[in-house]
């Protein structure tokens, strides 16, 4: 693909439009130009031509057209340098100042404008100059009648060698300020592109995995936003990597502290003296748990692959809602007791069937469990509790153990993310219940206070978890 400077387009763009609004502007004031002198020329002649019509109503009036050209035709042109004309209604030519042939019609239209309305104006050219000229005439009247049509014609020769020297003085100033609008141009393409090609190169150097680069943020535009944007994405790029290498850090000391107790044990069983039953019940009893441990983990990483890749689905059906939360309940119970945690349930007994994938509800609802107990120390209490409100399934877990900081807690549901707690494992938990919510079109939502506890609200619209 051939490659394209923003430049060059900003500055053919920006003298594109100048040079339209100069082509525009000289259009309009050479025209501007040429109807005020025009109209100078024939305001001149209407004056000319006004007196001297006048003067022939105040004196000669009476007398017929062919007396006054025998005998007092010079009063018509006594008052004016233009040439005179006096026709006819007819359009024949009577008699011309400057001696044109008598025999020649005239036939253009301010002769009939002249006849029909008072006065009629004509330029063009004749036979006798090489440069247009302009005609102004009005009727003759003898007792209120039209007798004949009198006419002043002025040469434009000096109007229109004015307007040309006028025009060819706009036409270079036009193409001054053409030259001079590309040449501010450049600089305002520059001060657009230079900051473009910064951003350019810091994206770059981020797709090279440069991610420590920055852009420089100098004026608050867009340009001056899409910098920030880079920046902001480059401190994410960084921040996922961090939690990426944690995760993938944490998990490794995860498998490998089960796969060490599997190996030691195994290692203790397979001697060649045969243990006492109660190491060996011990021990094939760790195995077991570990084992079970590295399992859960191994699906929890499973999962969170189907998830992030969007190749799992939902397997849903109609079930009985209430009787699944009373039977997590009891599972914890056991646990609970255990741990010395007051652990109470307060179920809706109003629940009905709903359609959604049972499994994974009792997943999300587990994990989130799990965390509650896994958190709470000894005499703390954890609350479970399912209600409906309006369309929608409302299930809290709450509890009085360790909570999270207020740093860890708009990332805890995010990719990769392990809290600063001691007791937290791979950090994909909350991330797979989150995504699990979203399929069934709830959401899933977190308030946590440092030392205090967590309150964690799963709701699940009855009508979507219907479809």
């Amino acid at each position: 693909m051939k490659k394209r400077s923003i430049k060059a387009r900003l500055i053919r763009n920006f003298v594109l439009v100048i040079f339209i609004t100069v082509l525009f502007l000289e259009f309009v004031l050479i025209n501007g130009i040429r109807v005020y002198y025009y109209q100078n020329v024939e305001d001149i002649l209407t004056n000319q031509i006004e007196f001297s019509t006048n003067f022939y109503s105040r004196y000669f009036s009476s007398s017929s057209l062919e007396d006054i050209i025998i005998d007092d035709v010079d009063v018509f042109w006594q008052h004016t340098t233009a040439q005179v004309q006096i026709l006819n209604l007819e359009g024949d030519l009577l008699m011309d100042s400057l001696g044109v042939s008598k025999d020649e019609v005239v036939l253009t239209n301010d002769i009939t404008d002249a006849i029909e309305n008072g006065k009629g104006v004509w330029n063009g050219a004749v036979s006798y100059d090489t440069h247009p000229v302009m005609a102004v005439s009005v009727p003759l009247k003898y007792q209120g009648s039209p007798i004949g049509i009198i006419r002043f014609i002025s040469s434009l020769k000096e109007t229109n060698s004015i307007i040309g020297e006028i025009t060819e003085f706009l036409l270079w100033m036009g193409l001054l300020v053409i030259l001079f609008s590309g040449i501010v141009s450049l600089f305002l393409a520059n001060s657009i592109v230079r900051p473009l090609k910064n951003v350019t190169d810091v994206a770059e150097k981020l797709a090279d995995g440069q991610f420590k680069v920055r852009s420089e943020v100098k004026i608050n535009d867009e340009i001056g936003r899409l910098s920030q944007a880079l920046n902001y994405m480059a401190d994410e790029i960084l921040r996922k990597e961090q939690l990426k290498n944690d995760f993938i850090s944490n998990v490794s000391h995860e498998l490998r502290t089960p796969l060490t107790s599997i190996k030691g044990w195994a290692i203790t069983l397979g001697t060649d003296e045969i243990p006492d039953k109660d190491l060996l019940k011990d021990g094939l009893d760790i195995i077991q748990k570990e084992s079970d441990r590295l399992s859960q983990m191994v699906e929890e990483l499973l999962d969170f692959s189907r998830f992030t890749s969007g190749r799992i689905s939902l397997e849903k059906e109609e079930f009985d809602i209430k009787s699944t939360l009373e039977m997590i309940s009891k599972q914890l119970e056991p646990r609970a007791k255990n741990s010395n945690i007051n652990f109470t349930t307060n179920i809706d007994k109003s629940l009905e069937k709903i359609m959604g994938d049972e499994n994974r509800i009792k997943q999300v609802l587990i994990n989130i469990l799990d965390n509650a107990f896994k958190f709470t120390d000894e005499g703390g209490k954890v609350e479970f509790s399912a209600i409906k409100i309006e369309n929608d399934l409302l299930i809290e877990i709450s509890d009085s153990g360790a909570g999270i900081s207020e740093t860890d807690l708009p990332y805890v549901t995010e990719k990769f993310y392990k809290g600063k707690n001691s007791k937290s494992h791979s950090g994909i938990g909350l991330s797979i219940s989150d995504e699990i919510v979203k399929l069934h079109g709830g959401n899933l939502t977190i308030q946590s206070e440092e030392g205090k506890g967590t309150r964690v609200v799963v709701r699940i619209p009855l009508e979507e978890a219907l479809i």
